[in-house]
């Protein structure tokens, strides 16, 4: 499974809905302050649907969504069931299913990179903030009422996004910053049950987020390279990460993530012209010997002998 970007994410949306990615992007948007859009949940299911796909993307960017209707939500060996209404908030961190329960579905949703936020007012960063911290369960039940409060701040969004205010982004990302604090004031749901498919799940979504760790695209691009990290992100225990994969696949953590980096290593030494030290440094090893060492204990090959 590959990572979607946001490119991806339009791409998708375009060739679903007949529509070009220009007519999506809001007007006037340019790199220097990031990504941010908002789009309406019942459209967007209305365009799949008729195409017989609903979309599905790996969120290579931040997205809040207010949604209506009964869902369900799937993480790692937890599952939160919505009954009504409901706040999402997702993070490029922690892979996650929503799965979609009955045919009335409605409500908005925006979406937007960490460069359009940067840091807001108080200085901190999005990841530091407890609604985006790894470790939680960040979909939240809401009452009729606070989806009316919430779904107020989308109009607000819907109606900015195309006016000719010089200050708009500026203003949206308040909006953004408004609907996060409400998240953390509205207590989110625990788990409601752990399924007999969980083991199944919880190495769906190693895999997944093992994946998004590659390809190796830039030399500053360092995937995460341990159990801890990995178990952090998928907000379950680590013994039970290890003991999990151990049992559905004969591997251990570590295991698969080593198979995972020579299988990385092997391509960026075929297909770039990266030196070795490049290589390893993009790949999370501060020593090209340690590097060296690594690649060697598990090809019985040095780097430069596989290349040549």
């Amino acid at each position: 499974m590959r990572n979607r970007s946001l490119e991806d994410f339009y791409q998708e949306i375009a060739e679903k809905s007949g529509r070009q990615i220009s007519e999506l992007l809001p007007p006037d948007i340019h790199k220097d302050i990031g990504h941010f859009n908002v789009f309406d949940i019942a459209d967007t299911i209305r365009e799949f649907k008729r195409k017989q796909v609903m979309p599905y993307d790996r969120r290579a960017y931040y997205k809040i969504s207010l949604i209506r209707g009964k869902n369900r939500a799937e993480y790692a060996d937890k599952i939160i069931n919505i009954k009504q209404n409901a706040l999402l908030f997702a993070t490029p961190k922690v892979p996650y299913h929503w799965v979609p329960e009955d045919e009335v579905q409605s409500g908005s949703y925006c979406v937007f990179t960490e460069a359009f936020m940067v840091k807001n007012k108080s200085g901190v960063l999005l990841d530091e903030l407890p609604i985006f911290r790894t470790g939680g369960f960040p979909v939240f039940e809401i009452s009729e009422s606070q989806a009316s409060e919430a779904a107020e701040i989308f109009r607000k969004m819907e109606r900015e996004i195309t006016s000719e205010y010089e200050y708009k982004y500026d203003l949206l990302r308040s909006y953004v910053l408004e609907l996060i604090h409400l998240g953390q004031k509205w207590q989110p749901l625990q788990p409601d049950q752990v399924e007999q498919n969980a083991s199944s799940r919880i190495v769906s979504l190693f895999i997944e987020l093992l994946e998004r760790q590659f390809p190796i695209e830039t030399q500053n691009n360092r995937p995460l390279r341990s159990a801890t990290e990995y178990a952090e992100r998928l907000a379950i225990h680590v013994n039970h990460l290890n003991k999990v994969l151990k049992e559905q696949t004969g591997k251990t953590t570590t295991d698969l993530i080593r198979g995972r980096m020579i299988q990385e290593a092997k391509i960026l030494l075929r297909q770039t012209d990266w030196t070795v030290s490049e290589i390893a440094f993009s790949l999370g090893f501060e020593e090209v010997a340690h590097f060296s060492n690594y690649f060697k204990k598990q090809t019985s090959l040095t780097p430069l002998a596989f290349r040549s």
